[in-house]
């Protein structure tokens, strides 16, 4: 951290030496920050949060309380992380034995949600505003745009990048309802159509 603060902490929140954290980023009672850690400007950090070594988040990430973000996760920009979520980082723990090498990577892309309780086990990302309903338990990896419900959480549309779900016609396209942005489903893709 630089000698000049430009992120506020609670005085109960605990911020280990070697972490770096962003402008405007605000981290709130009880949480702990573990040295190693890299979070972006905008960010805010809710109460009882656990974030280990070498957790990076992207700017503009909102952190709600009660969440614990393990060694080998990544965020992108703007990723909504529910209440209580919880991300794992072994397959197979066992307390007698230490499995510390054997971390699995989980990256959230950009934009995406996962939902209040919602579980990810480790090693299966996240795609691109991809949204995880609350309680959902992760054990595939997400395609960018997907909904994904229930546990073991299964594929039960899409959503847009203002998080409605979209509603495909015969041709294959949808409309977002608030943005008026068309998407494209080919196959089992979700492309955002852009404007030139």
């Amino acid at each position: 951290m630089s000698a000049y603060k430009s992120f506020f902490s609670h005085e109960t929140a605990i911020i280990d030496e070697g972490c770096e954290i962003g402008e405007g980023t605000k981290v709130w009672h009880f949480s702990h920050i573990m040295t190693g850690a890299k979070i972006g400007n905008g960010c805010n950090i809710g109460q009882n949060v656990v974030i280990s070594p070498d957790v990076v988040l992207g700017n503009n990430v909102k952190v709600q309380n009660n969440v614990s973000l393990y060694t080998g996760v990544t965020c992108g920009n703007d990723v909504f992380l529910g209440p209580s979520c919880v991300f794992t980082n072994v397959i197979n723990p066992r307390s007698a034995v230490n499995r510390k090498s054997q971390y699995a990577r989980t990256c959230v892309g950009n934009g995406a949600t996962i939902g209040a309780n919602a579980t990810i086990v480790c090693g299966h990302d996240i795609g691109d505003y991809a949204f995880i309903g609350a309680g959902a338990v992760v054990t595939k990896t997400v395609p960018a745009y997907a909904l994904l419900v229930g546990n073991p959480a299964k594929q039960m549309g899409w959503m847009s990048e203002f998080g409605h779900r979209l509603e495909f016609n015969e041709d294959g396209k949808a409309v977002c309802p608030e943005s008026g942005e068309t998407y494209i489903l080919t196959g089992n893709e979700v492309t955002k159509v852009k404007l030139i």
